[in-house]
C-alpha cells in the first residue's frame, strides 16, 4: 500500500466512523504543501495592474485549487510587510525574506520554506511556471 492509499484509507475510516462531516484539506500530490502568497497594497498601481491582467485567470486556474493561496494586501503598500499582516505561520515566512519591501510580490513556499520570492508584475508568469513544475 503506498502512502497516498494509506492516507486515503485512514481518512475514509475516520469519516465513516464519525457522525459529523469534517472538511479535510487535500494536500497537493507528491509536491508537498505548497503556498502561494501575494503581497500587495491597495494603493499600489502595479498591484492594480496585476489584478487587472492576471488575477481573474489565476482564480479560474486549476492550480489555485491545488495550493494554499494567501493574500497579504495592506491598505498602503508601505505597510505590506508590517508584522500585523504576517500573523501565525506567515510570520516565519516573512522572516525568510531577505528584503521586506516592494509590491506586488509573489512568494512560493514548499513545506514551510520559501522556494521563490519574485517582485513585480513581470515576474508573475515565472511564478506560475514554477507552480506548474512543483505540482508536477
Amino acid at each position: 500500500m503506498n502512502r497516498r492509499d494509506f492516507i486515503f484509507t485512514g481518512l475514509a475510516a475516520a469519516l465513516l466512523s464519525s457522525s459529523a462531516l469534517v472538511s479535510v484539506p487535500v494536500p497537493a500530490q507528491a509536491a508537498g504543501r505548497i503556498q502561494v502568497i501575494y503581497v500587495g497594497g491597495l494603493d499600489c498601481p502595479y498591484c492594480s495592474m496585476w489584478r487587472k491582467e492576471y488575477e481573474k485567470e489565476w482564480r479560474a486556474s486549476p492550480y489555485i485549487q491545488q495550493v494554499q493561496y494567501i493574500e497579504v494586501d495592506a491598505p498602503h503598500l508601505r505597510e505590506a510587510y508590517q508584522a500585523r499582516y504576517w500573523t501565525g505561520e506567515l510570520e516565519a515566512i516573512r522572516d525568510q525574506l531577505p528584503k521586506k519591501s516592494g509590491t506586488p510580490r509573489f512568494i512560493v513556499v514548499r513545506d514551510g520554506k520559501v522556494v521563490s520570492n519574485e517582485l513585480g508584475v513581470n515576474k508573475w508568469e515565472d511564478t506560475v511556471s514554477l507552480i506548474r513544475t512543483l505540482l508536477g
